[in-house]
């Protein structure tokens, strides 16, 4: 008769540790889903907006060289687009694949923020985060030689510093890049907490 009261106790107890755990790991759940949605958030707005500066990112002049002073000057109809080198291709290609995942990301996200976290889901998550990382990252890369390229020419391969001629075009360009990466730098904060809720389990 003795034993049932202190049974019933530390049932009591037992219960009351599971319920405080439970609480703990609700109000984590609810703490980390603001950041992950805020930084998918980001992450989508900064690639939408590096893509569309790019895409609509074109200049043309009427450029004028002078071969040999003896020569007048040879006047030509110039113009810069996103279209006619194959990195910005891939740049804006890659940004827009970002954007679209991060949207896609996002929505899901949100409807399963109040479910139990699935080990799998998580996983799943962080494989995409980190070929979205990998993406970007190389296409800013092959992006940013190319402006470099642009921007300082190359004696060796006599190649003119176009960005002399279209100041506009690169600085809109630059600017996209600065933007892009901003967005490779969330998407590998996403992965990163993501690896650390892993960790904490």
């Amino acid at each position: 008769m003795q034993l049932k009261p202190a049974a019933t106790a530390m049932d009591g107890d037992g219960d009351g540790v599971r319920s405080h755990v439970k609480v703990i790991e609700s109000a984590r759940r609810r703490l980390r889903w603001p950041f992950d949605g805020v930084v998918r958030f980001l992450g989508l707005a900064f690639t939408l907006v590096a893509a569309v500066v790019v895409g609509v990112d074109n200049e043309s002049k009427i450029l004028s060289v002078t071969i040999t002073k003896s020569l007048p000057p040879i006047h030509f109809y110039a113009s810069a687009k996103w279209q006619y080198m194959s990195a910005f291709k891939y740049f804006v290609v890659s940004n827009c694949i970002a954007c679209a995942y991060a949207a896609v990301s996002l929505v899901y996200s949100v409807k399963t923020r109040g479910q139990k976290d699935d080990p799998m889901r998580s996983l799943l998550l962080i494989s995409f985060d980190l070929i979205m990382v990998g993406l970007l990252f190389s296409a800013d890369g092959a992006a940013a030689a190319i402006g470099v390229i642009g921007r300082d020419g190359n004696s060796h391969m006599h190649w003119i510093k176009v960005c002399g001629f279209f100041e506009g075009y690169c600085h809109h360009f630059t600017a996209a890049l600065v933007i892009s990466i901003a967005g490779s730098v969330m998407f590998l904060c996403l992965v990163v907490l993501s690896v650390l809720n892993l960790h904490k389990k």
